[in-house]
């Protein structure tokens, strides 16, 4: 069934569990997947000795990927119209992340417009420790 705007209000919430313990071979996956080989999220040896982080970590754009599973496990593929985020802190391997969207808005638009009524969301990120790593935006299409 789609989501329509008489579905949600303001302060709606839905929550998740969109990555439960994170691995390096996940991290190495994802490398493959996007292109992005960067050394400090695969080369344990580079990231400590020569960058000086503590271990490896996660990608930016892994961690936004999974925090928009919680947008379109809600209001449904292909209806996200913007979504915009901030790194806040850094994903390790190990981290469970669970994201939270909010509804911030839900706009109708005039009767025989033709366009779609639209929900503005708040999504936040956290870590097992309750530590916020992604922040940010979203906005998607409704059924009328």
């Amino acid at each position: 069934m789609a989501l329509s705007a008489s579905d949600l209000c303001v302060g709606d919430e839905r929550t998740a569990v969109v990555v439960d313990n994170l691995t390096r071979t996940q991290l190495v996956q994802y490398a493959g997947a996007s292109g992005d080989y960067n050394p400090l999220h695969t080369d344990e040896v580079y990231t400590t000795q020569v960058a000086g982080y503590p271990s490896v970590f996660a990608h930016g754009m892994l961690s936004m990927g999974a925090t928009a599973r919680i947008i379109t496990d809600w209001v449904g593929d292909g209806r996200l119209l913007s979504y915009g985020v901030r790194f806040v802190k850094q994903v390790w391997p190990g981290d469970t992340l669970t994201a939270r969207a909010t509804v911030v808005a839900v706009q109708v638009p005039a009767q025989g417009s033709g366009d779609h009524p639209v929900v503005e969301l708040a999504v936040v990120t956290t870590n097992q420790h309750g530590e916020e790593v992604v922040t940010g935006t979203a906005t998607a299409r409704l059924d009328p």
